[in-house]
């Protein structure tokens, strides 16, 4: 499996030819080639920088058989070609299996309500979290960290890779960060800060073996 990061909290992975979109949102400039170019679609929740509706509708409305995995909260805006998923719910999606974690998004403000949220671990090896901390079950070998944004928080993004206890972590949800930020907080998070794993700064449009 290869992993390849756009902007913010976009990546795909691709396996035996097939490729497997998450969280094309509008902060991800290239998201509707994205979308083209997916054999499927999973989102973790309806916030804009993970999920570009307006792209995402025409697409869905070229290709009558390509298939959204997302919440219910998500699934209810986009039609029939969207399927809701919950936490221990497991899917086989475009050759991938996919474990799904968490209900809820991170607290951002007490006065801002918690919107849907669920994580996905891909292939028992590869968990994108969304926006959440939430611990999955089982072993995960790569955990992509969101860095930036509202509700991050960097002692409990410190916490949630001590739970998850990965073989290695990319960071994700950076676009907040400057590069200064980016590599500060990669400290703070890595192995000679808070957490015995390297945080990995994967430039836009590389890609990984995992």
């Amino acid at each position: 499996m290869e992993l390849i990061k756009h902007a913010h909290a976009c990546v795909t992975l691709t396996k035996d030819g097939r490729t497997l979109l998450i969280d094309p949102g509008t902060f991800t400039p290239n998201s509707a080639r994205l979308m083209a170019e997916a054999d499927a679609i999973l989102v973790t929740h309806e916030h804009f920088d993970h999920v570009d509706e307006t792209a995402l509708r025409a697409e869905l409305a070229r290709r009558p058989g390509l298939r959204v995995h997302s919440t219910a909260e998500v699934a209810a805006k986009l039609g029939q070609q969207a399927l809701a998923v919950a936490a221990g719910d497991r899917i086989e999606v475009a050759g991938f299996d996919v474990s799904v974690h968490g209900e809820r998004h991170a607290l951002i403000h007490a006065d801002i309500p918690q919107a849907q949220n669920v994580g996905f671990l891909v292939d028992d090896h590869l968990f994108h979290p969304g926006d959440s901390y939430s611990v999955p079950d089982g072993n995960v070998e790569t955990l992509l960290v969101p860095t930036s944004g509202p509700w991050t928080k960097l002692g409990e993004a410190a916490d949630f890779v001590r739970a998850v206890r990965p073989g290695r972590t990319i960071q994700i949800h950076e676009l907040m960060l400057s590069e200064l930020g980016q590599n500060s907080t990669a400290g703070f998070l890595g192995e000679d800060g808070l957490t015995d794993t390297p945080l990995e700064i994967l430039p836009v449009g590389r890609s990984t073996a995992l």
